[in-house]
């Protein structure tokens, strides 16, 4: 699938992958982000919730581990739309999603 950013969010984007430059915060992230991001439909069940609650807490471990590495504070403390912006980054390093910024020339 692919998803052009406006401007906006193309700074944003630019901006996350900034401060992550360090090869084990990426790889930290490449774990982290996809446990909080399953621990939510998980948490929407009863039977899930504790399930649930420990992928979060371990997936938030692993980014704030991997932030030790890079020596900076995560990007959403400052803006929490990186939130978002971090979904997107795991999905276009894992080629899930093919993110065109407004810098870049458009595939047709």
């Amino acid at each position: 699938m692919r998803i052009t950013l406006n401007p906006t969010w193309t700074g944003l984007l630019q901006s996350y992958k900034n401060d992550h430059q360090d090869p084990r915060n990426q790889m930290c992230h490449q774990i982290g982000i996809p446990l909080i991001a399953a621990s939510l439909p998980v948490g929407a069940t009863i039977v899930g919730l504790p399930l649930a609650v420990g992928m979060f807490g371990v997936g938030w471990g692993f980014q704030f581990a991997g932030h030790y590495f890079e020596g900076k504070k995560p990007s959403f403390v400052d803006d929490k739309r990186q939130l978002l912006v971090g979904l997107l980054w795991f999905a276009q390093k894992r080629g899930l999603l093919d993110v065109q910024t407004s810098d870049s020339p458009a595939n047709t």
